[in-house]
């Protein structure tokens, strides 16, 4: 396991309003939200720095993220009205822990980005 700040989280070595935890992921509140409900899901079992160090082996993890965070976003209400899920990789795109993780964004009526 990783030294970064949600490396201690997950050893609950620093505290965390967490909201979803199974054998691989754990799911808790940011502590700057950027919506009503800002929820980061990571693995717990590897500490992978950035979507770009993802390999062919690690699709079965990036999927039960994407996974825990839509069972999440239905068992809490968010999929009648949508919700946003977002992975930024590095800093110029807003990354700021390294240890990759996936942003639910929701509860309120979301900005579109770009031209529709």
């Amino acid at each position: 396991m990783n030294d970064t700040l949600f490396g201690k989280i997950i050893r609950r070595e620093i505290p965390a309003d967490i909201v979803y935890e199974d054998d691989e992921v754990l799911g808790f509140r940011d502590i700057a939200p950027q919506a009503p409900v800002h929820v980061l899901f990571i693995p717990k079992n590897e500490a992978i720095p950035t979507l770009d160090d993802l390999q062919p082996g690690h699709a079965e993890l990036v999927g039960k993220l994407v996974l825990a965070a839509a069972e999440y976003a239905r068992r809490e209400g968010f999929a009648q009205n949508g919700y946003r899920v977002v992975m930024n990789c590095r800093e110029d795109a807003g990354q700021t822990v390294f240890h990759l993780h996936l942003h639910l964004l929701a509860g309120a009526r979301l900005g579109h980005f770009g031209a529709r």
